[in-house]
């Protein structure tokens, strides 16, 4: 290859590893913004964890409170039994110790029913905050790894653009400027040339410039528009001939 050529393939190559450190670099944010969401879930979950069980030992108590209290109705109701004077008397009293009786067993029982959401919701609540401990490890790794990532990419960036410049000043002005103008409307500038066809955009050459191309020219694909070029280093190598 002509050396503009080898110049412009070199050039072609720092331009995408420092596009490629770019996107890398602007990567990052998202990583951390990520580690902290799912750090932030978690922290919800115990937070949910822990109203709920507070919400259940509320709820417990209320329930002594009103079971204390409808026993103590029946005991003192039954009392009234030595004191009744007629059977409409003494049904009603006993119709009431059975509504307080039975309304302090249906409030125990609901107490039982929070006793064991609150077994449940104390291990959520364990699980939760064993997920917190862990994500904000995490997020802690994530930060600091950025940080290292951010810090290498910039001294590698530093170096790409060293030389970048040097292969700049070795490249003639007329290359340069129609490399520049296809580099930002398309991506890349230069193209290989293989098999006959354009590697950037897959179309076929006519016959006559892959013929320029392989003596060494530095063309222009019809199709997309891009530099041309031939690397005879890449060529495949042609067929063992048979015995």
């Amino acid at each position: 290859m002509q050396p503009h050529i080898q110049n412009l393939v070199k050039l072609q190559a720092v331009d995408l590893e420092r596009a490629r450190l770019t996107a890398a670099a602007r990567a990052l944010p998202a990583e951390i913004a990520k580690a902290h969401a799912e750090l932030a879930a978690a922290q919800r979950q115990a937070a949910e964890a822990s109203a709920a069980l507070s919400h259940e030992e509320s709820l417990r108590t209320r329930l002594d409170r009103e079971v204390a209290g409808h026993r103590q109705k029946a005991a003192r109701v039954r009392v009234q039994l030595d004191t009744v004077t007629t059977p409409a008397q003494a049904e009603a009293i006993e119709h009431e110790i059975r509504f307080s009786e039975a309304e302090a067993e249906r409030l125990e029982s609901e107490e039982f029913a929070s006793l064991e959401r609150t077994e449940a919701q104390e291990g959520a609540l364990a699980t939760a905050r064993a997920a917190v401990e862990a994500l904000a490890v995490a997020l802690d790794k994530t930060r600091e790894c950025a940080a290292l990532r951010q810090k290498e990419f910039s001294r590698e960036q530093a170096v790409l653009a060293t030389e970048r410049e040097t292969l700049r000043q070795l490249i003639e002005p007329e290359w340069l400027t129609r490399f520049d103008r296809l580099s930002g409307s398309r991506g890349t500038g230069l193209a290989r040339a293989q098999n006959q066809q354009c590697t950037s955009c897959q179309m076929g050459v006519r016959p006559q410039t892959w013929n320029q191309l392989r003596e060494g020219e530095l063309l222009t694909c019809d199709s997309c528009g891009r530099l041309l070029y031939w690397d005879p280093a890449m060529a495949p190598a042609p067929p063992t001939a048979k015995s």
